[in-house]
């Protein structure tokens, strides 16, 4: 008879000296890991010439169009003065394009630019670059990629946002053409409701 597998002690039944290891802690474990894919990104990303925090903020402006800096701050979970700097940076590169709302001058709107559009035809495989590279079938990339999400909900309070995640992660979602800015002769797409340091 084979031997059954044991079942992992709760925290309570592990003695402190036991947690005190670094080994033990997941939270080390996330950051190595975050390490590990903030040095795949650097690489698949040089020739977009952007950082990390700029293609998650572009990834929301290309799936949801022109968007209000606060938007675009909650689903990244950024604050405004982490966000700002890194949205003038892609301004000042051609990408987007920040223009004061019609409907409300205290709130900056921010939508691609022509440029910013093209770039999203260049970033297209970065994507299954990066989910080939932790090695994982896509079925386990999402299993983790759920369990995460609740772990971060569990850690912070906040319900897991959804449709938020980076398609790396391996969502199906099929993206929405991106806007462009004035002047391009493109049209933008409909609107959807509700700073970036190199690493």
């Amino acid at each position: 008879m084979e031997n059954a597998t044991p079942t992992p002690p709760l925290p309570g039944d592990v003695p402190d000296e036991e947690f005190l290891r670094l080994d033990h802690q997941i939270c080390f474990s996330l950051h190595t890991a975050a390490r590990a894919f903030n040095g795949v990104y650097r690489t698949a990303l040089k020739d977009l010439g952007l950082t990390y925090p700029q293609y998650l903020a572009m990834m929301v402006l290309w799936e949801h169009g022109e968007l209000p800096v606060k938007e675009i701050g909650d689903h990244l979970r950024l604050d405004s003065g982490t966000l700002s700097p890194l949205l003038k940076r892609l301004e000042t590169a051609g990408y987007v394009e920040r223009r004061r709302s019609a409907a409300d001058e205290r709130s900056v709107t921010v939508r691609p630019t022509a440029a910013g559009g093209e770039l999203r035809e260049r970033a297209l495989g970065v994507p299954r670059r990066i989910a080939a590279a932790t090695g994982l079938p896509l079925e386990r990339i999402r299993a983790l990629r759920t369990e995460l999400d609740a772990l971060t909900a569990h850690l912070t309070g906040r319900d897991p946002a959804p449709g938020t995640a980076p398609v790396c992660a391996g969502r199906t979602r099929r993206p929405r053409p991106p806007a462009v800015g004035r002047g391009t002769g493109g049209h933008a797409p409909p609107r959807s409701g509700p700073g970036g340091r190199s690493q």
